[in-house]
């Protein structure tokens, strides 16, 4: 029996037992793959920046090959087509239509490579069709569809992996496993660092003409479908709250995640508070390019720290901020010494003098350790599955929820917020980001800070009770024909 048939007779078997939406499901009797040497059929859904690192995985490796490219811009996943075949000796079919490819039951895995308020959906209706799936960081545009893809999985036995491929590092496995261990002493605390330069995105008087050969509808998907005001069409989306989440939700859920992986937390932060904004310039973005996020685990809390902006007077050709030895990473603060992550394959362990303990480094296969998942039909084999890509996916949320429900202060209004926490770690990092802001020569004695509300959330239902407003930002109002299906319904 091929690869194909024998997890599709499997996941379509749980797919009958929960009753669920047959809208993608396809016939037992689907022809057997037609892959050669039964390599694994992919479709990458997606053929950006990231969609680009799948394409090249999935092409150049010996256990599967790219069946489909899709794509709602046909000039950007036509470029893509030439190279995928070269490299493996076959010719894609490219789509604009991805929902094509999930009736082809030569196709095992969709990997998702797409803006974030497809994430979700494009996940779902995959595994409702039979097939595995990769999904791009992070693995929701919110909350609540988050759990709605680990229910999904969970109820029809798919795999489903999340593209925080840190979690594949060897070397970052070892430094958990040796802080886990105690060899620290007890964790006081982690900070993750987003400290990436992110310019301004302009902005136009005039909505943009979206470029031919773009199927607007469909790129909007489940997202309210608007006009924009920003000159580029893609990447962008990613500082605008309808389609993106940010740079802590961009680049920033790899260190979120690394740092809940130290901690070992397995659920969501009890209280959640942000202070930030987009600050430095005006444009069509609604993001936070600099913001501190406090999430309040049991054991020891975790601060994230983002920040767009250079380390001093807007020049750009100045660093990036630096925070004990981290820029786009994570510092771990335990007892006896600290460990600071600063890539996704290298971790280092100082005593508390500052003197090197123990170091490691390394990387791994992310896409490689999928394909050994999806061969062994066991979710256990994944580094990262998908419910710890909801989780520490869900942590970035929160804090655009306490973000998008704070009251505008200035600079002297925080001090006095901030105060009111007797909180160390908080008021350190709230003066660290006071002193970047006017090192940039960015004035906020001007009501210029979005300052949130410590929210109090359960984290076994993954709300925060009695909270309307903040409830009401764990998902959102999906257009028709796009709308993430409830596992629960």
């Amino acid at each position: 029996m091929s690869l194909n048939r024998r997890y599709f007779l499997k996941s379509a078997a749980a797919a009958g037992a929960a009753a669920v939406s047959t809208q993608y499901l396809q016939a037992q009797d689907a022809p057997k793959s037609t892959s050669p040497n039964e390599k694994i059929g992919v479709a990458v859904i997606g053929a950006g920046g990231r969609g680009s690192s799948h394409l090249s995985a999935f092409s150049g490796s010996s256990d599967s090959e790219v069946l489909y490219i899709c794509d709602v811009d046909e000039a950007q996943g036509g470029k893509k087509v030439k190279g995928v075949a070269d490299k493996q000796g076959r010719t894609p079919k490219l789509l604009k239509d991805f929902r094509k490819a999930l009736e082809d039951p030569s196709v095992d895995v969709i990997s998702t490579a797409t803006p974030n308020h497809w994430h979700a959906l494009v996940a779902i209706w995959a595994m409702q069709a039979g097939k595995h799936v990769y999904v791009e960081k992070p693995v929701s545009h919110n909350v609540w569809e988050g759990r709605q893809i680990v229910k999904w999985a969970r109820q029809l036995d798919m795999i489903c992996q999340c593209g925080t491929q840190s979690r594949s590092s060897p070397s970052l496995k070892a430094a958990v496993d040796y802080v886990q261990a105690g060899e620290l002493g007890e964790i006081k605390y982690a900070i993750g660092t987003c400290y990436k330069p992110r310019k301004s995105i302009g902005k136009l008087s005039e909505p943009l003409k979206i470029p031919e050969g773009v199927d607007y509808d469909m790129w909007c998907g489940p997202a309210a479908k608007v006009d924009l005001y920003r000159p580029r069409l893609h990447y962008d989306w990613h500082w605008d709250f309808n389609t993106g989440n940010g740079d802590m939700g961009n680049q920033g859920i790899h260190q979120m995640d690394i740092a809940r992986w130290f901690l070992g937390e397995q659920k969501l932060s009890s209280r959640v508070m942000s202070i930030g904004g987009r600050l430095g310039y005006e444009d069509a973005g609604d993001t936070p390019n600099t913001q501190i996020v406090y999430h309040d685990f049991d054991k020891a809390p975790l601060i994230f720290e983002t920040r767009g902006l250079p380390s001093k007077n807007l020049d750009w050709k100045n660093p990036m901020d630096e925070y004990r030895g981290s820029r786009i990473g994570v510092i771990v603060q335990c007892e006896n010494g600290y460990v600071v992550i600063p890539t996704y394959s290298k971790a280092t362990a100082f005593d508390n003098d500052g003197n090197e303990v123990k170091s490691w480094s390394g990387g791994g296969d992310h896409f490689g350790n999928f394909l050994d998942a999806v061969k062994s039909g066991k979710k256990e084999d994944l580094n990262a599955d998908i419910l710890d890509g909801h989780l520490s996916s869900a942590l970035c949320h929160t804090g655009a929820i306490s973000h998008m429900l704070g009251s505008t202060m200035n600079k002297e209004q925080v001090d006095d917020h901030v105060d009111k926490t007797s909180n160390a770690l908080w008021r350190d990092s709230w003066d660290r980001m006071a002193k970047h802001l006017d090192a940039n020569g960015v004035d906020v004695s001007d009501p210029k800070l979005s300052v949130g509300p410590f929210l109090e959330m359960d984290p076994k239902t993954e709300t925060f009770p009695g909270n309307e407003p903040a409830n009401k930002l764990l998902t959102r109002n999906y257009r028709e024909g796009y709308v993430v299906p409830d596992a629960d319904a």
